[in-house]
């Protein structure tokens, strides 16, 4: 940390400038200090006892669950800062969890995370991250609030509600779909003038047609995981008017057959559709330009229209817009085994399609270095303005980590996943 310090003191100060008081500023930098240094439990009683001099626990505390200080003034910066540095190819969207004992944090509640695979006791933070094949880091955070933290909703906890005001809950705020609160993260950074002109997102977004159709109305491209259920006509469809018989209402224009999941479009299309790509260096050795070996799978590309109810409602005429499926189908797999919907332009080559898909393993890795090293996880706060500041410093720690490499890697290198220490 010492051969590190005066950079991350010049960078701290660069991201707390908005602070009105020094020692918000001070206990910042203590703060994000604290994350990047050795040790397991990154809560304020450890750090404080790894700070030394500076290991004020109440003052740490106070600075993360009461200091008056608005996180998104501190996310601005730090979005203008690594848009500068990453130049972004790709918001990234996707969702974690954070497991909890009890239930007097703020919006913690029985619900499923992908983090333990299961419904589980727990909060849930939706994320965006600006991202290249090179490197990413999360900008911008929202915790989720369940049906049962809302006083309006049909399925409000009486307990729950009680707790809002001690959790710091704002009195205005309701339940609302993650997909929504994705929506509201690209909208605040677009505010901040960070305009990224895709988004990637795993099916928990892709699936949501509202989500869809509001990254269209934003004027923004799209390469999002969707279901083997989610229906389609080929690319080829065409709607038509049966004739009219002389009596009753004139028929009105259709598709001739009925939509088909998208899994069996491509499974009509059969194995012969499937197209080798390779779309990055993983971390197993190799021959690749970094000596590791190259992740490499086939896929089929094909041209559908997304069909159903909600697709219909929101579309002028009886044509429905043409779009890509990609599916990924593995030589040893009998069926395709993930699928994507991407709203990319027709001559979009396969391997583009195939690297923004996969990008979304950004994600996956700022997840698990932000837990594992910095601390993610580690808040022990009850109040849902100490939780986003946390996730916000953490964030903070993150992206400096990033910056480190960048310096460090070699032009065009992937960012190894190591952090400073």
């Amino acid at each position: 940390m010492a051969e590190v310090r005066e950079d991350l003191e010049a960078f701290t100060a660069e991201l707390f400038e908005a602070f009105t008081r020094n020692d918000q500023r001070r206990w910042g930098q203590v703060y994000v200090r604290g994350l990047l240094l050795d040790g397991g439990r990154k809560s304020v009683e450890p750090m404080a006892a790894r700070l030394g001099e500076d290991g004020n626990r109440q003052a740490l505390a106070h600075f993360v669950t009461s200091s008056p200080w608005d996180p998104a003034h501190v996310r601005a910066r730090l979005a203008w800062r690594m848009q500068t540095e990453l130049k972004p190819t790709a918001l990234i969207i996707d969702d974690t969890g954070f497991l909890k004992d009890g239930d007097a944090s703020a919006c913690v509640s029985r619900q499923y995370t992908g983090t333990a695979g299961k419904v589980t006791n727990c909060q849930v933070g939706v994320s965006l991250h600006l991202a290249t094949d090179r490197a990413s880091t999360a900008i911008d955070w929202r915790l989720f609030l369940p049906k049962s933290w809302d006083p309006a909703s049909g399925k409000a906890e009486p307990a729950k509600v009680a707790r809002r005001e001690r959790c710091q809950i704002p009195a205005d705020l309701g339940h609302v779909e993650k997909w929504q609160l994705a929506l509201d993260m690209v909208d605040e950074t677009r505010s901040w003038g960070v305009h990224v002109p895709l988004v990637v997102a795993d099916a928990g977004y892709g699936d949501a047609v509202a989500f869809r159709l509001g990254l269209g109305e934003r004027a923004l491209n799209y390469v999002v995981g969707i279901s083997t259920t989610l229906s389609a006509q080929p690319g080829s469809a065409w709607p038509f008017t049966p004739p009219y018989s002389g009596t009753g209402r004139p028929p009105a224009a259709r598709y001739p057959d009925p939509a088909k999941s998208v899994k069996a479009l491509v499974t009509e299309a059969g194995r012969k559709a499937a197209r080798p790509v390779s779309w990055r260096e993983g971390s197993r050795p190799g021959k690749g330009r970094t000596g590791f070996k190259r992740m490499y799978s086939r896929f089929v590309a094909l041209r559908i229209r997304p069909a159903g109810r909600e697709i219909r409602d929101a579309t002028d005429g009886v044509e429905l817009r043409e779009c890509w499926l990609l599916a990924e189908w593995p030589a040893t797999e009998p069926e395709p085994v993930q699928f994507w919907l991407s709203d990319l332009p027709a001559d979009t080559p396969l391997t583009t399609l195939v690297r923004l898909a996969k990008l979304r393993w950004r994600i996956e890795h700022d997840y698990r270095e932000m837990k594992q090293a910095l601390g993610l996880a580690h808040f022990e706060g009850r109040t849902f303005t100490g939780w986003h500041h946390h996730v916000t410093l953490v964030a903070l720690a993150h992206a400096f980590c990033t910056l480190r490499r960048l310096a460090r890697a070699p032009k065009g290198a992937l960012l190894p996943h190591v952090w400073v220490r």
